[in-house]
């Protein structure tokens, strides 16, 4: 699972607004809200428009946070990236 690609949204599909501890994301092809928290949003954020899978996302992630043991990033990173796809908010490649 680690190993799955994943596209994010294209641009424009998702309006994302913070509120306070929450995040809504509205996607506009579905007509949805989703109100997650982070690391979502931040998720999301750092795939970019590139097809990205667990290990691309925690290096991109490190360079912004202070991650410990990074070998234990990755599975929670492929996890978070599988509940983002049930979510319509990005697609496996």
């Amino acid at each position: 699972m680690a190993d799955r690609t994943y596209r994010a949204a294209p641009p424009g599909a998702l309006r994302i607004e913070p509120l306070g501890e929450l995040t809504a994301i509205f996607d506009r092809r579905s007509m949805q809200t989703h109100l997650v928290v982070s690391p979502m949003p931040e998720i999301l954020d750092a795939m970019g428009a590139d097809v990205c899978n667990a290990a691309l996302l925690a290096s991109r992630l490190a360079a912004v946070f202070d991650f410990e043991g990074d070998d234990d990033v990755q599975p929670i990173l492929a996890e978070r990236l599988g509940e983002l796809a049930a979510m319509g908010l990005v697609e496996r490649v």
